[in-house]
This record gives C-alpha cells, sequence and structure tokens, in this order.
C-alpha cells in the first residue's frame, strides 16, 4: 500500500462458518439460543443474529463438509458477550448442547464454550468482573 493510501477498519461484517449441513446447523444453532435472521436455502447460507447488531455469524454449507469431532487445538474461536456466562452454560446444557468444559474465570468474568457438529467453536463470555468494559456497564 503507498503512502497516499490508507484504510480503516469499521467493524465486524460477518463471521463466516463452514457446516456440511444447512438445516441441521440451524436447529442446532436455534436450540442455542440463536434466531435465524435469514435463511436462502438455494445459496446455501443461513445469518444467526448476535443481539441488536447488523452483523453476524453466517452460516455457509460447503458441499463435502462432514462432521468433526470437538475442536482442534488450533480451532478459531468467536466468543459473544453474554449477561452471565454461567447463566448461558445452564441454558445450553438444558437445551442439549454439549459444553467443550465447565464455565471458568477469565480476567473479566466467566467463559464457556460450545462446538458444533463441525467443529466450529462458539465461546460466550461476562464482563462480571469489569462491567466498565463490557455493553451494559
Amino acid at each position: 500500500m503507498s503512502d497516499d493510501e490508507s484504510y480503516e477498519l469499521l467493524g465486524f461484517d460477518n463471521v463466516l462458518l463452514p457446516v456440511g449441513d444447512l438445516g441441521e446447523a440451524v436447529t442446532f444453532y436455534e436450540r442455542a439460543g440463536f434466531a435465524v435472521g435469514f435463511r436462502l436455502d438455494e445459496a446455501g447460507i443461513a445469518l444467526l443474529k448476535v443481539g441488536g447488531e447488523t452483523p453476524g455469524i453466517l452460516l455457509r454449507a460447503e458441499e463435502a463438509f462432514g462432521h468433526w469431532p470437538p475442536p482442534w487445538p488450533s480451532t478459531p474461536r468467536v466468543w459473544l458477550e453474554v449477561p452471565d456466562a454461567r447463566v448461558a452454560a445452564r441454558a445450553l446444557t438444558a437445551a442439549g448442547i454439549p459444553l467443550l468444559d465447565e464455565p471458568s474465570p477469565v480476567a473479566t468474568g466467566w467463559t464457556v464454550e460450545i462446538a458444533d457438529p463441525w467443529g466450529n467453536v462458539i465461546g460466550f463470555t461476562d464482563y462480571s468482573k469489569r462491567p466498565q468494559l463490557g455493553r451494559r456497564p
């Protein structure tokens, strides 16, 4: 990039997650508490809403993308802010979604993670220890 060119990162558009079966993925994420913003089966995509933000998690069906075991150590993770990660963990468990581990403390509060059937990891974290950093101080 030349010195007279620059760009600015404005924020997230969407986070794309590859899945093997769009219908199965939508069902899994609805059980995990996500609302579907839109679904285009002919394009193999569905958008999951994340709070009141316009960007979301875009599920994209990919041919021959089979089920993967729970995540590899280097699997990228998408973490979402929730009011209380321990409450989220109980709700996920009640919905039949297995946790990767018990909720654990982090510098800002608590976190818990799940993996979908394709190994995509979603974390839920709160700011209970440092509320001034969260969306709801």
